[in-house]
């Protein structure tokens, strides 16, 4: 597998749906979208990390705002946990308005 995390276990991992884009270029192609649980001992600033080298090692390069992109590693939720950063918001601002995140995540809750 590209990429690893220590101490990192993924315990559950939801089906793939297949969505029409929200927002970004209007030519790209449907995404699929899905969810994992992991247990971790990593800080959520660690695990933000360690999935950007992942989604590096997977071939993901800069590119416009929502536009097409092999993975799009993101954290939802962290044991309840709030995070405000620049680089990290927990839970993920958007996650409640996103038919496309919300599907999968009910799938492993």
């Amino acid at each position: 597998m590209a990429g690893s995390l220590l101490r990192t276990r993924v315990c559950e991992v939801s089906h793939l749906f297949e969505n029409k884009p929200v927002g970004g270029p209007r030519d790209q192609g449907d995404f699929l979208n899905g969810a994992f649980r992991i247990e971790t001992g990593l800080p959520p600033q660690d695990l933000l990390a360690g999935l950007k080298k992942i989604e590096r090692d997977l071939g993901r390069r800069p590119t416009v705002r929502n536009g097409p992109r092999p993975i799009d590693l993101d954290i939802l939720w962290y044991a309840g946990k709030s995070v405000d950063t620049a680089e990290l918001r927990i839970p993920h601002p958007g996650m409640f308005k996103r038919d496309f995140v919300l599907r999968p995540l009910l799938e492993i809750l």
